[in-house]
């Protein structure tokens, strides 16, 4: 198991205590914006890329070298337990999650049989096993949370209203409790899984959740989630949880009663204001614009800057990007920020 020193900048930063430097890692760091991944990577799905463990974490190592960030994480998909388990979905490289059979009524809530990482997916922990042993920065482990994997189960593939799930959601009630506490089980054993291989920290993706109201959220979704986090803080009480949605600003209140130690922002919401509405000790996750890192170093220094100054020299900060990393970012701008990030936080947090 990864021994991780509790001085440590990150999980400094992620219990609001001071740090070094505000530490900084990026969604979707591992990927193809890099080219020493497309070099290794190979062709077809992540599903089956990330079944070989030595692949899987050289992968997960590469932006830990290139860039210098403070994390590490797991190069998996948010829909490997319901692979595992043989639910029959896959991720299609240029489209995402597909499933060719969705789950549309009670008769298909038991392919959703529960998860056990070890025997369903025994390769996940010895990826982590091997970070474990050759990186001296916390790994996160990651799991979706129960709606958004829920959303590509129902819908069959990525969809931006996300009909088909709401209607479930509302015309099938009973149904749908029922998938999102299997879900919400399959979250908690997988996070569980890679935190007893070696994660110091983990985050719960609520990608598509920004998409409810906040009525919607807080009757459908809200206790599963925060069921995900209670079973978790109470069974690793010292590991912090990290909560992150797109497009949440009107939900912050809701999801702060998840119980997450984190709030991850997307690149819409500001610190300062989240901060406002949900209390000065707030630890926050975010939350430079994606789009900042396509371009030349200069635009995204000065993106970082603009977080840093919302911040305002605040302890409880973990510097990432308002969403995941784009196949087309530049890593020199990556690079650079992180460098930035930790040079010029250096005297505010120390």
């Amino acid at each position: 198991m990864s021994v991780v020193a509790e001085t440590d900048p990150f999980l400094l930063a992620a219990a609001g205590k001071r740090a070094p430097h505000t530490p900084v890692w990026f969604m979707r760091q591992a990927g193809r914006s890099l080219p020493e991944y497309r070099a290794i990577r190979g062709s077809g799905s992540i599903l089956e890329a990330i079944k070989d463990p030595r692949l899987a974490a050289d992968i997960t190592t590469q932006p830990v070298t290139r860039y210098g960030v403070d994390a590490a994480v797991l190069y998996s998909d948010i829909v490997v337990p319901a692979h595992a388990i043989g639910f029959g979905i896959d991720v299609a490289p240029g489209t995402g999650p597909v499933a060719d059979e969705p789950l549309r009524s009670r008769t298909d809530v038991p392919r959703l049989r529960p998860y056990e990482p070890e025997l369903d997916a025994p390769y996940v922990g010895r990826t982590i096993d091997i970070l474990a042993r050759e990186l001296n920065v916390p790994i996160l482990a990651f799991a979706g949370a129960p709606f958004t994997v829920g959303s590509y189960l129902i819908e069959g593939r990525p969809s931006r209203t996300h009909e088909i799930t709401r209607s479930l959601m509302t015309h099938e009630t009973s149904v749908w409790h029922d998938v999102m506490e299997r879900l919400a089980g399959h979250a908690v054993e997988s996070i569980a899984n890679q935190i007893e291989h070696g994660a110091s920290a983990f985050q719960l993706f609520d990608s598509w959740a920004g998409s409810l109201t906040e009525g919607e959220y807080r009757s459908f979704v809200l206790p599963h989630t925060k069921h995900v986090f209670d079973v978790l803080h109470d069974r690793f009480p010292h590991v912090a949880g990290i909560h992150f949605g797109v497009g949440c600003d009107h939900l912050l209140e809701a999801i702060h009663e998840t119980g997450c130690d984190v709030v991850g922002l997307d690149w819409r919401s500001t610190i300062s204001d989240a901060r406002r509405r949900l209390g000065d000790d707030l630890v926050v996750q975010g939350n430079m614009d994606p789009a900042a890192v396509l371009g030349d170093v200069d635009t995204a220094l000065a993106a970082a800057d603009k977080v840093l100054d919302d911040n305002a020299g605040h302890p409880g900060h973990i510097f990432n990007l308002g969403h995941g990393v784009q196949p087309d970012a530049n890593p020199d701008a990556l690079a650079a920020v992180v460098k930035h990030v930790h040079a010029k936080t250096a005297s505010v947090t120390s």
